[in-house]
């Protein structure tokens, strides 16, 4: 039995031994093959790659440029852009001075319009004051000449004088309130401005043009006259006027017989 074992195991070995023998044939063949057959695959490969190399470059240098002339025209929408807000922001500050201006015309009308308003409110209130202040003047007049005149005699006409001289000094004291100031022309050079000249003396006591005598009393409201003075004017001497005509005269005819 292990006789006939062995003899079948050798009978299989002699069968596969073909198969592996021709195997290995045909992988001497294939390493017997020239360099030139196995270098083939490659030279075939070659021109695929060179293909695919100037492919890629040509899509960089499409997108180089696609990349330049999109970078391009953004430059130039900025630039169109920026000159735009340049001439935006010129007509806004224009439009700004001249609104300014306009403002500062019209604060400056504002104010003049302000200070005319009020000199004419001052104004219409000076005159309706002196419009008053004159009719009471009138007033105050009689009561002076009545405290000059009047020599009260018994208890009662001295009571009746202090009665309305009280009158008198509450309307002094209100004329003060008032702005109103009483001249003192006596004694002052005579000024047209302030004084009405009713009389002239002849005096050698008083310079020529003194107020030697106040007739009615003259008035100032806040430094303008309320009502002039009336007063009497000092005046020279008749004797040395005829004096000083008769030496005019004699100094003419003196002049005159002179020879020539």
């Amino acid at each position: 039995m292990i006789e006939e074992q062995k003899s079948q195991d050798a009978m299989n070995n002699n069968e596969t031994t073909p198969d592996s023998s021709t195997e290995q044939q045909e992988s001497l063949e294939n390493h017997q093959q020239s360099p030139s057959e196995k270098s083939s695959p490659q030279e075939a490969a070659e021109p695929v790659s060179v293909e695919v190399d100037s492919q890629d470059t040509a899509q960089e240098q499409s997108q180089q440029s696609s990349q330049q002339s999109e970078s391009s025209a953004s430059t130039e929408q900025l630039e169109a852009e920026i000159e735009n807000l340049k001439q935006k922001l010129e007509q806004e500050t224009q439009q700004r001075e001249t609104i300014s201006a306009q403002a500062k015309r019209l604060a400056a009308d504002f104010e003049n319009f302000r200070r005319r308003s009020e000199a004419q409110q001052e104004e219409v209130k000076t005159n309706v004051k002196r419009e008053i202040l004159s009719e009471i003047l009138p007033i105050v007049d009689n009561l002076e000449r009545a405290r000059s005149q009047i020599k009260p005699e018994t208890d009662g006409e001295m009571n009746i004088h202090k009665s309305y001289q009280g009158v008198y000094k509450q309307l002094v004291e209100v004329m003060k309130e008032l702005g109103v100031a009483k001249m003192r022309p006596e004694g002052e050079q005579f000024d047209p401005y302030y004084h009405e000249a009713m009389m002239r003396e002849a005096t050698e006591e008083h310079p020529e043009g003194t107020v030697i005598e106040e007739l009615r009393a003259g008035y100032l409201l806040d430094d303008t006259v309320l009502r002039h003075a009336m007063v009497k004017v000092a005046a020279p001497p008749e004797n040395t006027s005829q004096e000083g005509e008769t030496t005019e005269e004699n100094d003419s005819n003196n002049n005159e017989e002179q020879p020539a």
